[in-house]
């Protein structure tokens, strides 16, 4: 079973010493993406700043929604077509904004929205080409 993700929940991609750099607890989620134990993103974001690192947060909100009762196991489907939306990006983290479950017309659904957010030492947002460049030498 998936571990519960919560409004707040940062998820980010396992790249090598990204852990230890920065001294993260985390736990394996979905694939290449572990799910960050902090209190929430300025938590972490000053941690990573203390380390001289730098810590994105994109404006752009992607959402996906899925029909049924809340579950670990339907959010988790709902993040996965999430970063797939955002895999051409590129980014190396992604953060959990919303979760809101409504109904109409009698139909529970569910919508789940996020933010990418991205790790890196500039303070200069990297083009996409290489931050890709940048996770294909990690790997």
């Amino acid at each position: 079973m998936p571990p519960a993700v919560l409004v707040g929940a940062i998820l980010i991609e396992e790249g090598p010493g990204m852990k230890q750099l920065f001294g993260l607890e985390s736990e394996p989620y979905s694939g290449k993406w572990s799910l960050v134990k902090v209190q929430d993103g300025a938590a972490l974001d000053r941690k990573i700043r203390d380390s001289g690192w730098n810590f994105f947060f994109m404006a752009e909100e992607v959402k996906a929604v899925f029909f049924g009762a809340l579950g670990a196991e339907k959010i988790q489907n709902a993040l996965k077509r999430i970063l797939g939306k955002l895999e051409p990006q590129h980014f190396n983290g992604l953060e959990v904004t919303k979760i809101v479950a409504k109904r109409f017309l009698g139909v529970s659904y569910t919508t789940v929205s996020a933010h990418s957010r991205h790790i890196q030492q500039s303070c200069y947002l990297d083009d996409t080409e290489a931050r890709r460049a940048s996770q294909h030498s990690a790997e």
